[in-house]
């Protein structure tokens, strides 16, 4: 199979890159750089130049290829609602070269979008079109290509980690650097789910294989770690103190990063490991937090 790999220099689209390759198929890997495509032929890929700013020419790249997975996204969260509205535009342009093909096309986004909303963990069964996350716009961009007769799955995304990145807590871990605390909101009672990267590769190619329009995947290994573990873990590698903050106080010190401060974003896999047969084996996020070098800026 030739497939057209977005983010394939990324954190996870790199992992998932070599996931694609060791199972016999050819990648073109977007990549917006000479050096980027340079480090896709080093690992055996083809590249394809271009960015997210320019939809209409990343769908040229989805035109000549047997699939599409997009796993690109602008992690600059300071700006994460216009980054939102920007995949929005790409999934509806890479969705548009796909219609009228049986070529699947899968899509990421985040665990939040299945939100029950009766504080049990988010589902794969669930589409919440009205939840606070912004990165909505990527499944209802979706559901529109679906709704074009597009064979169009979705991937939803934890905090991905392993001992270089952790998701939204690599931001999280850099704020708490700058202010000197790590804080939490409440008692820190608010989970996050996780999954480490190796196993999130691996549920992108079984997905894609699996190719079923509609499908909604869960990379989660854990359901749900607990935001006062995080903090305490990432205190002790800083070498700083922690501090409890009322919601009031948590909107001051985190800025943009207060709607997730005291959000509860567990999810299950459960539907994803009985459907695909995936068993997520990584470390697990507090793992990879205790043995990860805080000397280094997080990326």
């Amino acid at each position: 199979m030739r497939v057209f790999l977005t983010g394939a220099t990324g954190f996870i689209g790199s992992r998932v890159l070599r996931e694609f390759l060791a199972a016999g198929h050819e990648v073109v890997g977007l990549t917006r750089s000479q050096s980027g495509a340079a480090e896709l032929a080093r690992a055996g890929a083809s590249a394809y130049l271009g960015a997210l700013e320019d939809p209409a020419g990343l769908a040229k790249g989805a035109e000549n290829v047997d699939a599409v997975i997009h796993t690109a996204f602008d992690h600059e969260f300071s700006n994460f609602v216009a980054n939102c509205e920007k995949d929005r535009r790409v999934v509806a342009a890479l969705g548009f070269v796909l219609r009228g093909s049986d070529r699947p096309l899968l899509i990421t986004s985040g665990v939040g979008i299945g939100d029950p909303g009766n504080g049990e963990p988010a589902r794969e069964d669930v589409f919440d079109a009205h939840h606070f996350n912004p990165r909505i716009a990527s499944e209802v961009a979706g559901q529109e290509q679906l709704a074009a007769g597009v064979n169009l799955g979705v991937v939803r995304l934890p905090q991905v980690h392993d001992t270089r990145k952790q998701g939204l807590i690599s931001p999280y871990i850099e704020m708490a650097r700058g202010k000197g605390v790590v804080a939490y909101v409440g008692e820190g009672a608010n989970r996050w789910a996780a999954g480490h990267v190796a196993d999130v590769a691996k549920l992108y190619v079984l997905a894609l294989h699996r190719a079923e329009p509609g499908a909604r995947y869960h990379a989660v290994g854990e359901e749900g770690v607990a935001a006062r573990d995080i903090a305490e873990t990432v205190a002790a590698g800083l070498g700083l103190p922690t501090v409890s903050l009322s919601e009031q106080e948590a909107k001051a010190h985190f800025d943009w990063f207060a709607m997730f401060a005291a959000a509860d974003l567990t999810a299950s896999s459960t539907l994803t490991r009985e459907k695909l047969g995936w068993q997520p084996a990584g470390p697990g996020l507090l793992q990879d937090l205790r043995d990860m070098d805080y000397s280094s800026r997080q990326g």
